[in-house]
């Protein structure tokens, strides 16, 4: 399977663009960014967006954006299972410090 986050890493750290700049735009916080680059299995519209940002095409390097590829779609991995979980309860936590600093 191929790391995403890998991908992403090589990408933004290639165009030029800061973490910080990456990550304002996107409206997460650095470290966010760098756990991410360690997500196997980031989702394709964050990869989508992140693209959009650093103006570069991931369509080469993900399989899952070639329609011509031959992907077997296999059930997650009891990894997958935790970097989801990881995930989700670091955007509930983004979002509740956001929510503090509104008070």
């Amino acid at each position: 399977m191929q790391h995403r986050g890998e991908i992403i890493r090589k990408a933004v750290y290639n165009s030029g663009y800061t973490i910080t700049e990456i990550a304002k735009s996107i409206g997460k916080s650095r470290k966010w960014m760098y756990l991410m680059f360690e997500n196997s299995n980031v989702s394709l519209d964050m990869v989508l967006q992140i693209g959009k940002i650093i103006h570069y095409d991931f369509t080469d390097e993900i399989k899952e954006f070639n329609p011509n590829s031959t992907i077997v779609n296999e059930p997650p991995t009891v990894n997958q299972n935790a970097e989801y979980w990881k995930d989700k309860y670091l955007k509930l936590l983004e979002e509740y410090n956001w929510l503090l600093k509104q008070k």
